[in-house]
């Protein structure tokens, strides 16, 4: 998905919360992965591929369903529909979440009629939980590890979309300065490691977490 950038216009005065440089990778380069772990210690088994079907981001109040996204004629992924705000989108093309790979999810920050589903993204903190649930009904687990802003003529694809051996997750939208005239002028960017998996639920009615 080289070149990229999320395209999404702002249509509102109200300025969403901005990422703080304390929740920016401490260099910058994203630190290379070669396994993912959960918080016990154990190592955490990458999902084999099933299409997401709900995002939840406690943090911020997010409780969305997920809808597939592709690219336009340019390669900039579309955003979702904009009559649905409160929808989050995935890369339909790319890598599912909880899979092997860097999967990457949309949503808008703002929209005429209000907020949008990712306008508190810019006030996520390292170490916050994010949980997408799947159709096989497994819940992928993802602790954030970065939450960083670019110009979206500086943005850096190969940090962002580039290729990993563990599952990530990236959540985008739209950030930084903000003029009526121009819109925004940057993105919103978190970085997501999966650290467990929900298991559907027994016979007992209990998931089980791995």
């Amino acid at each position: 998905m080289a070149g990229a950038v999320l395209v999404i216009s702002a249509a509102r005065d109200e300025q969403p919360p901005q990422p703080s440089a304390a929740q920016a990778f401490s260099t910058s380069v994203r630190p290379a992965r070669s396994g993912t772990a959960s918080a016990a210690g154990r190592a955490v088994q990458p999902l084999p591929p099933s299409s997401p079907v709900r995002l939840r981001v406690p943090a911020i109040g997010v409780d969305a369903p997920m809808t597939r996204l592709a690219l336009d004629a340019a390669g900039r992924l579309r955003p979702p529909p904009a009559d649905h705000p409160s929808r989050a989108g995935w890369y339909g093309d790319g890598t599912v979440p909880g899979s092997v790979g860097t999967a990457v999810t949309a949503g808008h920050v703002d929209t005429p009629t209000g907020p949008g589903v990712f306008h508190g993204l810019g006030a996520l903190s390292k170490g916050d939980t994010i949980e997408i649930s799947r159709a096989d009904r497994r819940v992928a687990v993802f602790a954030v590890d970065a939450v960083e802003v670019y110009d979206k003529k500086k943005f850096p694809n190969e940090k962002v979309y580039g290729g990993s051996d563990v599952p990530e997750l990236r959540m985008i939208t739209c950030g930084g300065s903000y003029t009526k005239r121009t819109g925004y002028r940057g993105n919103v960017v978190v970085y997501a490691t999966l650290t467990a998996v929900k298991q559907p639920p027994g016979p007992s009615g209990s998931s089980a977490l791995r």
